[in-house]
């Protein structure tokens, strides 16, 4: 079983990506899926997810009105991240992660323990 992020690039300050992550849709139906990020020297933190019942969406302070998550209807596409107006502080690596939690607000959807799998991972450079 396993998740893979895409769609990283080199992009300018202001410009827009689209990330990808796949997996079985099949197994991951039942999923809350979320995007975290490490920037070097960072710690990984959360980003935006979406809960398998399509109940909730939350978002990080620093990226809400800017990033959009939902789910992708394409083949192995399980959610996608649409990233605009992108900042140099938005540079990191990218992790899509999944959940058997349908998270409710109290829930702890902020924190990496509440995953139960990960991609691998695609990276984002923002340049000034």
């Amino acid at each position: 079983v396993q998740l893979q992020a895409s769609g990283g690039g080199l992009v300018q300050a202001g410009g827009s990506l689209r990330l990808s992550c796949t997996g079985s849709r099949r197994y991951f139906s039942r999923y809350s899926m979320a995007w975290f990020r490490q920037a070097p020297g960072k710690e990984r933190e959360f980003v935006a997810v979406r809960t398998w019942s399509g109940r909730s969406i939350w978002y990080a302070d620093s990226v809400e009105g800017r990033f959009t998550i939902d789910r992708d209807n394409a083949a192995e596409t399980l959610v996608y991240l649409q990233m605009d107006s992108l900042k140099p502080e938005d540079t990191a690596v990218y992790y899509c992660a999944a959940s058997r939690e349908d998270f409710f607000s109290s829930s702890y959807y902020y924190t990496t323990g509440s995953y139960d799998y990960w991609g691998q991972g695609t990276l984002v450079t923002v340049s000034s």
